[in-house]
C-alpha cells in the first residue's frame, strides 16, 4: 500500500498519512465548475469543465493555486465523481478537464473506463504538472483524450529551487514523449473545439527567458507542429518575500522577446497571453 505513483516515490501509506502530494486515500475537489479563461479551443463559448483536485506533487513556491495544494476541498466516492462528470456534462461544457488529478488516478481510473465503455458525449482532458511518470501516461491510453502538460523548466537548477524536483527536466521530457505517443496529432470539431491532441503549457518566469527559450526550442525539434505550444505570461507574484528575484511580474520585454523566439523558430500553432492575464481575478475561487 505504499504509494509510488509520481516520481516521487514517497512510499507513503495514504490510508493513514499524506504523502509528499500533501493527500490522502480519499479524493478531494476543490472546485468544479465551467471555466472560461483555458485555451480558446478548450474553453470555447461555454466553458471548459474544470475539476480541481486538492493537492500536488510538485508544491512549486509561486503556485497560484497553492491555497488548494495543500490539501482542502471536498471528498468525493467513485460514484459522486461518475455522477459529477454526467452533471457537469449537462452545463454544456466542452470537455471535462481534470486539474492536476495525477496523485488519485488509482480512485480515478474505474470511474474513466465506466464513462468511456459508456461512450461519454464529451472529451476528457488531462491538466498536469508535466511531473508524471511514463508508466502513469501509459496506464491511461485510451481514457485521455487530450493532454495539456506544463514543461516548466530546462535547468535542473531551477527545478531545485522552485519544485525540489531536480527530476523535472528529464521525467517531463519522458511523459509528454507517452503523451505524444498517444495523441499524435490535434484533432477538431466543426465547432472549432478540439476532441483530440497535446497542448504544451510553458509558464515565463520572471528573469528566465532564456530557460523559456530552451524549453521552445526542445518541443519544436522534437515535436514540430504536432503540438499546440502556449506560451504563458501569468506569472502573478504573491508570498514570494524569500524569492526576491521571483517576486515581481514577467516584463512585456521579457514575455516579447521568449514569444518572438518560438516565431522566428517556425512555431505556426501557439496561443500567447496579454498582461492582463498576469492578475489574481483570474485565480478561481475554492473551497476550503
Amino acid at each position: 500500500m505504499n504509494c509510488n505513483i509520481c516520481p516521487r516515490q514517497c512510499g507513503a501509506d495514504r490510508r493513514l498519512e499524506y504523502g509528499k502530494c500533501m493527500s490522502g486515500e480519499t479524493v478531494r475537489i476543490a472546485r468544479a465548475a465551467p471555466h472560461y479563461w483555458e485555451e480558446p479551443c478548450i474553453s470555447g463559448k461555454n466553458g471548459s469543465g474544470t475539476v480541481f483536485f486538492t493537492g500536488c506533487a510538485l508544491q512549486c513556491v509561486y503556485c497560484q493555486n497553492r491555497k488548494i495544494a495543500s490539501g482542502g476541498g471536498k471528498a468525493y466516492s467513485e460514484e459522486e465523481l461518475y455522477h459529477l462528470f454526467y452533471d457537469m456534462a449537462e452545463l454544456g461544457v466542452h470537455n471535462i478537464n481534470l486539474v492536476t488529478p495525477d496523485h488519485f488516478l488509482p480512485q480515478l481510473f474505474p470511474v474513466l473506463k465506466r464513462i468511456k465503455k459508456e461512450s461519454f458525449p464529451l472529451p476528457v482532458l488531462m491538466n498536469c504538472s508535466g511531473y508524471e511518470t511514463v508508466s502513469m501516461i501509459r496506464s491511461l491510453s485510451g481514457l485521455i483524450d487530450i493532454y495539456l502538460p506544463d514543461f516548466k523548466y530546462m535547468s535542473p537548477l531551477l527545478a531545485k529551487k522552485y519544485s525540489s524536483a531536480p527530476d523535472y527536466p528529464a521525467v517531463c521530457k519522458q511523459a509528454i514523449r507517452e503523451m505524444a505517443t498517444q495523441q499524435p496529432s490535434c484533432q477538431y470539431g466543426s465547432d472549432g473545439m478540439m476532441t483530440k491532441g497535446l497542448i504544451v503549457r510553458h509558464l515565463v518566469l520572471p528573469g528566465h527567458s532564456d530557460d523559456s527559450k530552451k524549453i521552445i526550442a526542445y518541443l519544436f525539434k522534437e515535436y514540430r507542429d504536432s503540438v499546440v505550444y502556449s506560451i504563458m505570461s501569468q506569472f502573478t507574484p504573491f508570498g514570494l518575500e524569500n524569492y526576491p528575484e521571483l517576486n515581481r511580474r514577467v516584463t512585456a520585454e521579457e514575455y516579447d522577446d521568449v514569444v518572438d523566439f518560438a516565431k522566428k523558430l517556425g512555431i505556426n500553432h501557439a496561443y500567447i497571453q496579454d498582461e492582463e492575464a498576469a492578475s489574481e481575478s483570474f485565480i478561481p475561487d475554492f473551497l476550503e
